[in-house]
């Protein structure tokens, strides 16, 4: 049995980690809950994140907190785009033909990272990567520690954004209602596709706090959407405070995981908690029945 130092050690640096984790997914709630457009490029568009962080560090050593910034001013105009040029006309379109739009469009960057820069990882390696703070009987990594403070910053702008801007509450107008939303004269598509920017930054942000605790090759793409989904499941779909909290709890019992078990065991327990929470709670923890 680990001692109890060992276990708080593991369980604070799973929480730091499910914060980034959790603003990964908030990207793909914010989407779904206005848009009601599922993007299954999201764990792809992240390891692009990720790949934009490593490339900027390699040319410029520009730190990856620093490159958070240009980066996430790519992503808003690449989602904007995508939005407003790709998925807008499939809005009223059957629901098949959005999965298979965004699959190609995941396919796509997969192939795409691939041809570009190979199968090999890639990685960025810090002065402060190594550090760490003490706190007692506690090790907090400094690396985990900044991407985690990064992610936090992040959602919180984006909860004042929703809550206290105008754009925000027109945004939530058209999430409530579509049809009195166009009624009132809202520009519709056009929130949309501000709403997928916004979804994208999340992503950026979080791939370039990520690539400071894993190595990035193309195939992350498909297992961060899919743990995008998770996430967003067990928080609730649509829940922006869900989809953090689901990223901690994912966090947190991928670290136990890897210590009571074997690093190999963490997805089974990320869907074990996901089984449980369709069995008592099939909305999510914080989400709303339709």
């Amino acid at each position: 049995m680990p001692a109890l130092d060992l276990v708080a050690n593991v369980v604070v640096s799973g929480i730091l980690t499910g914060l980034v984790y959790g603003l990964m997914a908030l990207g793909l709630s914010v989407i779904f809950g206005v848009v009601r457009v599922v993007n299954f490029a999201h764990g792809e568009m992240m390891t692009l994140a990720m790949y934009a962080a490593t490339v900027l560090f390699a040319a410029f050593k520009l730190d990856p907190f620093l490159a958070m910034l240009p980066v996430a001013a790519a992503f808003f105009v690449f989602g904007y785009a995508l939005q407003a040029g790709f998925i807008n006309p499939f809005i009223t379109r059957p629901e098949h033909s959005q999965f298979m739009l965004l699959v190609a469009v995941a396919i796509i960057l997969v192939n795409a990272m691939l041809m570009i820069f190979g199968p090999d990882a890639r990685n960025v390696q810090v002065d402060y990567q190594l550090d760490s703070y003490e706190l007692g009987p506690i090790l907090i990594d400094k690396g985990r520690l900044f991407a985690a403070a990064a992610a936090v910053i992040a959602a919180s702008g984006l909860f004042a954004f929703f809550r206290y801007t105008l754009t925000g509450k027109a945004i939530r107008a058209c999430a409530d209602n579509y049809l009195g939303a166009r009624v009132v004269g809202l520009h519709v598509k056009h929130l949309y596709a501000l709403t997928f920017g916004l979804g994208a930054v999340c992503v950026a942000i979080a791939g370039c706090a990520m690539v400071l605790l894993v190595d990035v090759t193309p195939p992350l793409g498909p297992a961060y959407t899919l743990l995008a989904f998770v996430i967003v499941i067990v928080g609730g779909l649509g829940s922006m405070g869900g989809a953090l909290l689901g990223g901690v709890l994912i966090g947190v019992s991928e670290a136990l995981a890897g210590l009571f078990i074997a690093p190999s065991a963490k997805s089974m327990f990320s869907f074990g908690l996901l089984i449980l929470v369709l069995l008592l709670r099939p909305q999510g923890l914080l989400g709303r029945r339709a």
